[in-house]
């Protein structure tokens, strides 16, 4: 696309200087990594270095994201009645009849179980300093009370076959009979307990025929390559459940754009400070202008909220890896922060043998963390507002670990180079003052430890966090700093945790 076409709408076409001005100021530490899968659907018509009106989060919401280290993703909606993995993404592969049946389920929800308070008391006991929600997923329904209205849909069960019909609803949980905005309670218990909020919104909407044929949409269109700027030969997720209607019309196009715009609005502006917005996915390349416009928007309303890289390119503050933890430090310095279930998926999971475990957790976190990232798991609860009680176990279990060994991981920065680890079992971290280093220990070393990274300092003072005594060590010039592990610590109902132990080195 030529780059003119992006500045369609309100924006004057920009001059080489100030593109180069713009790189200056804004490109070096705000470019995504080539490998970023979402980056990738993007980058042929998002620009790389974004406009000069915008504005990315401040310094400090940068030195908060990066300090929080441990979070909770929550995924719950409507796909929890039906107990199916893998949030909506179910929805394209139902029969027409069955997705009809899935569209009416909000009409009988009623989750009573559901508790903010006893939530949020749950992430703060698992050491979550953040949580991020489903505010709605891509299947359209709303988690909030909002006043968007969806004017199209797809009749499923249509005689003769799928058509689109006109309609007049939110699609949202306030036309449930439970009738109560969970964002809302959501955030205000976080706030009394100083949790900071992240809000998850999918660009697409599987539900509102004006969003065809965006990521997946079920409804496709004739110039879906076009709009999308993806074939959907390629897409497998669409195989044989997609139906072929009308281009959108441009009416269509900006009733979609205004319905985006105007529950981003209410997310940003109904519920108090959100910290951040966790996008997901990506519209085309012909909104994109609008997208922008959008995007210069919710500055205006919240300045210091990071946005999620998801479909915006390099106008987001962070981005997420998602279901593993990248093998080395990562190749940029935009803040990012890992998403992986601690289920077979981000939404509930009913059977107690598919959670990974404590262990699991406590790993992931220090991997990840030694790398400069932070670490969220991925939970979510049932139909009825409830987690299952092997996920609540296995959080506390990872939160007792963390209230003991916190100090080296909530806060802190990864050592310089190639120095956050020593082989397999050895992590690092520091404080932000450099004058500490925290070593953790994935495996129990036996009666000695050898860390070969370290510098020989005669003052260096070794302690394991939960362990009250010093721990002895000597410096050995032809293998490195030898610290031994005290005798009474060899028995494991001695030692101060279980899954990874924390050794804490500064200098006298």
């Amino acid at each position: 696309m030529d780059r003119r076409d992006f500045f369609k709408g309100g924006f004057q076409a920009l001059s080489t200087a100030a593109l180069l001005r713009g790189q200056a100021m804004n490109a070096p530490s705000h470019k995504l990594p080539a490998t970023d899968s979402h980056y990738r659907s993007v980058k042929n018509y998002v620009e790389e270095i974004p406009v000069p009106e915008y504005r990315w989060a401040s310094s400090q919401a940068y030195e908060a994201f990066r300090d929080m280290k441990v979070g909770v993703r929550v995924h719950w909606g409507i796909y929890s009645i039906i107990g199916k993995p893998n949030e909506s993404w179910p929805y394209l592969t139902m029969p027409f009849g069955e997705r009809d049946r899935y569209n009416q389920l909000y009409k009988s929800w009623n989750p009573v179980g559901f508790d903010a308070d006893r939530w949020t008391r749950l992430f703060s006991d698992a050491g979550c300093r953040m949580f991020a929600f489903t505010t709605k997923h891509h299947e359209g329904f709303s988690m909030f009370n909002t006043r968007a209205r969806v004017r199209s849909r797809a009749n499923w069960t249509a005689p003769g076959g799928p058509r689109m019909e006109s309609c007049d609803l939110a699609y949202s949980i306030m036309e449930t009979p439970f009738r109560r905005d969970v964002v809302k309670e959501l955030c205000a218990a976080a706030h009394r307990r100083n949790l900071r909020i992240a809000l998850y919104f999918s660009h697409p909407d599987w539900y509102d025929a004006d969003f065809r044929p965006y990521c997946y949409h079920p409804l496709q269109v004739p110039s879906s390559n076009q709009l999308t700027g993806v074939r959907v030969s390629s897409n497998q997720r669409q195989g044989e459940l997609s139906v072929t209607v009308a281009d959108p019309t441009p009416e269509e196009v900006k009733r979609m754009m205004e319905r985006h715009r105007a529950q981003l609005t209410e997310l940003l502006t109904n519920y108090g400070r959100i910290d951040m917005l966790s996008l997901d996915m990506w519209l085309g390349p012909s909104v994109w202008p609008d997208m922008r416009r959008t995007l210069l928007h919710l500055r205006t309303l919240q300045p210091d909220v990071m946005l999620r890289a998801r479909g915006i390119g390099n106008y987001g503050d962070y981005y997420t890896p998602e279901g593993f933890v990248p093998g080395n430090k990562e190749n940029t310095d935009v803040p990012w922060m890992v998403i992986s279930p601690l289920g077979t998926s981000f939404s509930y999971d009913a059977e107690a043998k598919n959670y990974k475990g404590a262990a699991w957790i406590v790993r992931n976190v220090v991997d990840t963390v030694a790398k400069g990232g932070s670490f969220q798991i991925g939970v979510g609860p049932d139909a009825n507002g409830e987690f299952h009680p092997a996920a609540v176990s296995q959080l506390r279990d990872g939160g007792r670990w963390l209230k003991l060994n916190g100090e080296a991981i909530y806060a802190t920065r990864p050592r310089a180079g190639d120095l956050w680890r020593e082989g397999e079992d050895i992590r690092y971290t520091r404080s932000k003052d450099a004058k500490t280093t925290y070593c953790f220990l994935l495996s129990w070393p036996g009666r000695s430890v050898t860390l070969t990274s370290l510098p020989n300092d005669p003052n260096v003072r070794v302690h394991m966090l939960g362990y009250s005594g010093a721990l002895r060590s000597r410096y050995d010039f032809a293998k490195g700093l030898v610290i031994e592990i005290p005798e009474a610590l060899q028995d494991p109902a001695k030692r101060p945790c279980e899954y990874a132990w924390t050794l804490r080195l500064t200098s006298a």
